[in-house]
């Protein structure tokens, strides 16, 4: 029994963060601006409870903030299940698995961001905007 729980735990991508002192988001909300509150979090993905309804295969937008950073993240919502109902609402558990990883955690995979020094190459494509003399 103890290879079962091994290998769930070693088919994950990236660290999990569970605590708002681990990953500083204070709030989160699914595009169009429904609230959600985050369990757990990485870079790859994260694991929210929210009142809207989360379709399995879904692609949803979210808009996390931090006390100094905030960004939109596309995911896809890799499974949904409903944690508790009430009179007059139900809460949602979904999974979203990001479309690129979160910036605030790249440091953590040995890929961190372009620092002020770094230089983009060139497109080598055309220029679509004629000049005009």
């Amino acid at each position: 029994m103890e290879t079962a729980v091994t290998a769930a735990a070693e088919r994950r991508r990236a660290v999990r963060l569970t605590l708002l002192s681990e990953h500083g988001v204070r709030v989160i909300k699914i595009r169009p601006g429904d609230g959600a509150t985050i369990i757990d979090v990485s870079a790859a993905g994260a694991l929210i409870e929210t009142h809207r309804r989360l379709l399995p295969g879904s692609l949803v937008e979210l808009h996390m903030e931090t006390d100094h950073q905030k960004t939109r993240v596309r995911g896809t919502v890799v499974h949904c299940a409903v944690v508790r109902v009430g009179p007059a609402c139900m809460a949602y558990r979904g999974a979203i698995e990001f479309e690129r990883h979160l910036p605030w955690f790249a440091p953590d995979h040995g890929y961190g961001l372009p620092g002020p020094n770094h230089r983009q190459v060139p497109s080598p494509r055309a220029d679509v905007t004629q000049s005009v003399i």
